[in-house]
């Protein structure tokens, strides 16, 4: 697996389990951590945004 694909999927994760607390529990850890919609924050959901996309690659990847 490419390091590229390694951190999509790292990213994956940690924005479902973000979405998982927020579902579940109203807590949003990054916003906990990084301030709400602080840039670090819009700069975190953005990563994983595009790590969301990057993964629909890997569901097409044939190796």
């Amino acid at each position: 697996m490419k390091v590229i694909d390694t951190i999509a999927l790292v990213l994956i994760i940690i924005g479902a389990i973000n979405w998982g607390l927020i579902g579940l529990f109203k807590f949003n850890l990054v916003d906990t951590i990084f301030g709400t919609m602080s840039l670090i924050s819009r700069i975190i959901y953005t990563l994983v945004g595009i790590s969301g996309l990057w993964g629909i690659k890997l569901l097409f990847n044939n190796d």
